[in-house]
């Protein structure tokens, strides 16, 4: 019987291995001593991405004796993960690897050594953060708590309400991901200064200055409310003693499949149920796509392991910059989005099902071939045409990854600024002669109504701005083209959403009219692919 927990896993090797789940072969008892001792690597953020890609990059470090130490993992929004998924399994998960040919890989991941929540609400968990950012022997903290626990303000640029708390309080009672970072880099400052690197691996663009931004906003509260050391600014900004790497991380890492948890179950894997992790459902086991990119910074004050030996490429920051836009702006994460929209509006449950589906595939296609690799620089470590060949030929299209256009679809407000804005400015004036973009983000504008091109109702996934956005889309009726006069305008005209005012790029009234050429009826999405695609 297989049950995730290292005593079961160090007196039933063998039937692991005949399970065909590969185990570790490192002490871990050995690694847990020596990490708790010298920590080196914290990381916030215990989700998919985390689980099934980074952790192992560390685990085939110590597998092969280039690192003794583990990392650390702790959460800051939502402490059932660690109290359900983590610490009743000894911090172990087992990372799937799903091929195209249907096959699976399959592997324990043993290297995260402990598990914490970040809250000073927890005393006896933010004692133990603190030991563990005033080590010496700390050399990164990273992240992986997606692009929103960055920011401080909502769309009307107002502090959210546990971010004024925490400005008000102070460092010694926090809350917010961000609060909580700063203190912590406080507490480092105060016990010596030593130096240290905060990597954001969030998919975001300039992730690393959305960070450095945040903390430093809060640092400059408490110094203005006297709760701070004014020199703890001149710290954090001194690059020889903190610094923030920017970097591009890509790998697709979907909901927990199915498939995979009958083929655990199958051999003998016990605790492959869901585990409800707050308004989530979670598992022990993470599946994921075998692709993986993972482009970082060199810019390390205390050190940092030797990932390079595991294929991380380690780049100065133009170069990452340039591999970023490539991948985020064009070559993966537009096409992914425009799929997404389309995919819920078609009625798709499967990202690789819509690229059996000829229109969507031909509209992707379009967007990044015809209109995204024009204005990529290219960036040398990766090549942009052989990264889209990849994308839409293997990596969207494989069957073995249960990806859905509902979760792609989450969060669409705070993405498309970069994901199609950022294309849109580089065409500059001739923005206007842009085609098959407008095309996505009016697709994007149709699904906000939530009603499928068969008239029936749905649900959006969860965003931000959904009512805000919704609020602006009130009284537009499917089949009447009319009652969208001027109802987009708002939307479009704005720049935090998509980093210009499509009117005056020439682009807004081109979205307006496929606007309403999609809700000219039931069956008007797909006449409309039909007749631009």
């Amino acid at each position: 019987m297989l049950r995730l927990n290292r005593e079961n896993i160090a007196s039933n090797k063998m039937q692991w291995h005949e399970a065909g789940i590969k185990t570790y072969s490192f002490s871990d008892a050995e690694v847990i001593r020596k990490t708790k001792m010298k920590p080196q690597w914290l990381h916030f953020g215990g989700g998919n991405i985390f689980r099934a890609f980074i952790a192992r990059l560390q685990q085939e470090l110590l597998e092969k004796s280039l690192v003794s130490t583990g990392i650390i993992v702790a959460t800051t929004h939502n402490k059932e993960v660690i109290t359900k998924l983590y610490r009743p399994y000894d911090n172990l998960s087992v990372a799937v690897t799903m091929h195209a040919d249907g096959t699976f890989t399959k592997e324990v991941i043993g290297d995260i050594t402990e598990s914490l929540i970040c809250d000073a609400k927890e005393k006896k968990d933010w004692q133990r953060m603190q030991e563990i950012f005033t080590a010496p022997s700390l050399q990164m903290v990273s992240f992986t708590i997606t692009e929103k626990a960055y920011k401080l303000k909502d769309y009307n640029e107002a502090y959210f309400p546990a971010v004024v708390e925490d400005m008000k309080n102070g460092p010694e009672n926090v809350s917010s991901p961000m609060g909580c970072v700063t203190s912590l880099l406080y507490s480092r400052y105060k016990a010596g200064g030593q130096p240290v690197a905060l990597l954001s691996m969030d998919n975001c663009s300039h992730n690393g200055d959305k960070l450095k931004e945040a903390v430093t906003t809060f640092a400059e509260s408490w110094i203005k409310n006297n709760f701070l050391d004014p020199d703890f600014l001149v710290y954090i900004q001194n690059e020889n003693r903190v610094t923030f790497p920017w970097s591009m991380i890509d790998k697709i890492t979907p909901q927990p499949s199915a498939r995979v948890r009958q083929d655990l179950q199958k051999c003998g894997f016990q605790d492959a149920d869901l585990i409800s992790t707050g308004k989530s459902e979670s598992s022990l086991f993470v599946n994921a796509e075998k692709t993986e990119y993972l482009v970082i910074e060199d810019k390390f004050p205390n050190g940092r392991p030797p990932l390079e030996k595991t294929g991380v490429i380690f780049v100065d920051r133009a170069t990452v910059d340039k591999v970023e836009h490539m991948k985020v702006c064009t070559c993966l994460n537009p096409l992914h989005t425009t799929l997404a929209v389309y995919g819920c509006l078609l009625g798709y449950k499967s990202i690789a099902d819509e690229m059996k589906d000829a229109e969507l595939k031909k509209l992707i296609q379009l967007i990044g071939y015809q209109e995204g690799l024009p204005v990529v620089v290219n960036p040398k470590v990766l090549d942009p045409k052989k990264f889209i060949d990849e994308v839409i030929e293997e990596r969207f299209s494989n069957p073995n990854i249960p990806d859905t256009p509902q979760r792609i679809a989450s969060d669409t407000s705070q993405k498309v600024g970069i994901r199609f804005g950022e294309t849109i400015k580089a065409y500059g004036e001739n923005a206007r002669k842009l085609k098959y973009i407008p095309l996505a983000i009016a697709g994007w504008c149709r699904y906000l109504l939530g009603v499928d091109d068969n008239g029936h109702s749905f649900v959006p996934s969860p965003d931000p701005m959904l009512v805000y956005l919704q609020k602006n889309l009130t009284n537009i009726k499917l089949g009447e083209p009319a009652t969208a006069t001027g109802k987009l305008t708002e939307i479009l005209s704005n720049k935090n959403i998509f980093g210009s005012n499509l009117y005056e790029v020439g682009l807004g009234q081109k979205v307006e009219g496929y606007f309403s050429e999609l809700i000219a009826g039931e069956g008007a999405v797909r006449n409309v692919l039909k007749k631009y695609v």
